[in-house]
């Protein structure tokens, strides 16, 4: 029976191919709730979970296509630290959080700053990754 459409309640452990864990709900001590195939989660992760049942635990690798997507280089950007308020003091190596012109605010790592010059990566940090899940159904509301 499909789970399209529904609240459910997951514990999950997200792992790189090489066994590096990248987040867990386990060590939150705290199910993910969301509604199954809504978009909420990455096409991946609701496909595995859309036919399970409750109780059910289940292992997948999602692709990065379907995970959260592959690298796009375009998304990497250079901008003179003069266009850049408090420019000087961006956190090398850190994500920070900008604003779009439409006031919608965004993550954006900052990769390096050469030269009066700042390179950004816009990318998801996980963009390009191929992920592993173990992921159990705890509850499906309704």
């Amino acid at each position: 029976m499909s789970n399209k459409g529904k609240k459910v309640k997951v514990h999950y452990t997200g792992t790189l191919d090489d066994g590096t864990k990248f987040d867990s709900s386990l060590d939150r001590g705290e199910p993910l709730e969301f509604t199954c195939m809504a978009g909420q989660m990455t096409p991946g992760f609701d496909a595995a979970v859309e036919l399970m049942e409750q109780g059910e635990t289940k292992t997948v690798h999602i692709p990065a296509a379907d995970a959260y997507g592959e690298r796009n280089e375009e998304l990497v950007q250079r901008i003179p630290l003069d266009q850049i308020p408090n420019g000087n003091e961006l956190p090398v190596g850190q994500t920070v959080y900008m604003q779009s012109g439409d006031g919608q605010i965004f993550p954006v790592f900052v990769q390096s700053i050469e030269d009066g010059v700042a390179t950004f990566d816009m990318n998801h940090e996980l963009a390009g990754k191929d992920l592993n899940f173990e992921i159990t159904l705890v509850e499906i509301e309704g």
